[in-house]
């Protein structure tokens, strides 16, 4: 069996997807940047960057599969275009890399910011949404590489695209944005929350799902990975009763969460230190992301699990490893 590539295994949704393609009995290859590395896996390690087309070449070489899960996920960032050179040219030169390495498929991990989801109601794949619709810089450049995937589809080459929500799990290294939540709340660090929701899913159900796309997905096709659609409220009602920490009883209004998230990226643009509060994420608060699966679960046979063994696995991983 050719080996799988795998791009972002060194970090919290690739390297959940690595995992199971080993446990699956692949060989694996992961693509990472120089001076990083994939922990725990013992896998195969290829340096490279995706805005460099000849390292790509030779990470593909060889390769029958390629699991494009990196991105650069960050909610502020000092030069906004290092988003767009990594997410959305670095995807089109690995769909590129792939095709000339004679790759049979490609799964393209997205995300559910790409989905449109009406006001007030449930999301699908179906529901129109445009790029003037995305919030912030993350957002818009995910959407632009999405267009870029579904253009090699149409093209003729093998690409699925995949739409996890919001994966909660073990071995958030970084953490993301998503476990900085659940390390912020179980640190205490969360006085209030705001009226917002999201899909949460297991982290480990968003890696089968990438396999599933790889055996039944359609090219061209996308898929939403989720599993539960819980207000900021909910989860931190779960969060409380699986950690024992308190959650936050008060709720506070958008027009203050804006003021703190402009105060606190005002800042950042001086200090060049991480906002405590991103603008963009105070911005995409203001909607709730309710989505269904159900596409991937009719096409796919994908069958997520409810989030809590998930939070719970978060919650001892970040205490267990020294992060609170």
């Amino acid at each position: 069996m050719k080996p799988a590539l795998v791009t972002g295994a060194s970090g919290f949704v690739g390297w959940h997807v690595a995992k199971r393609l080993l446990d699956r009995g692949y060989s694996v290859r992961a693509l990472v940047r120089p001076g990083s590395m994939v922990r725990d896996l013992g896998v195969e390690t290829v340096t490279g960057d995706l805005r460099e087309p000849e390292s790509l070449n030779r990470a593909a070489s060889g390769c029958g599969v390629i699991f494009h899960v990196a991105a650069d996920y960050r909610l502020w960032a000092r030069r906004p275009q290092e988003l767009y050179l990594s997410n959305v040219n670095g995807t089109a030169n690995l769909l590129e890399a792939a095709r000339k390495q004679g790759v049979e498929c490609v799964v393209y991990t997205s995300t559910v910011g790409c989905i449109g989801v009406p006001e007030g109601g449930i999301g699908d794949e179906r529901e129109p949404v445009t790029l003037e619709e995305m919030t912030g810089t993350y957002k818009r450049s995910k959407f632009l590489a999405e267009k870029r995937a579904r253009e090699f589809a149409e093209s003729g080459f093998p690409v699925v695209i995949v739409n996890p929500t919001t994966p909660v799990g073990d071995h958030d290294f970084k953490p993301t944005p998503t476990g900085r939540i659940v390390l912020d709340f179980i640190r205490g660090a969360m006085p209030a929350y705001v009226d917002t929701g999201l899909n949460f899913v297991d982290v480990r159900d968003t890696a089968e799902g990438h396999l599933l796309a790889l055996e039944r997905g359609r090219a061209g096709e996308r898929y939403i990975l989720g599993a539960e659609n819980l207000s900021l409220q909910e989860l931190f009602a779960r969060l409380e009763r699986l950690s024992g920490v308190r959650a936050p009883s008060v709720r506070i209004p958008y027009f203050i969460a804006y003021a703190a998230g402009m105060a606190s990226t005002g800042l950042a643009r001086i200090t060049g230190r991480e906002p405590r509060a991103p603008l963009d994420g105070v911005r995409m608060s203001r909607k709730k992301m309710f989505v269904s699966h159900e596409k991937a679960g009719r096409e796919l046979g994908y069958a997520p699990a409810p989030v809590d063994g998930a939070l719970a696995r978060a919650i001892e991983w970040f205490r267990s490893n020294g992060y609170c």
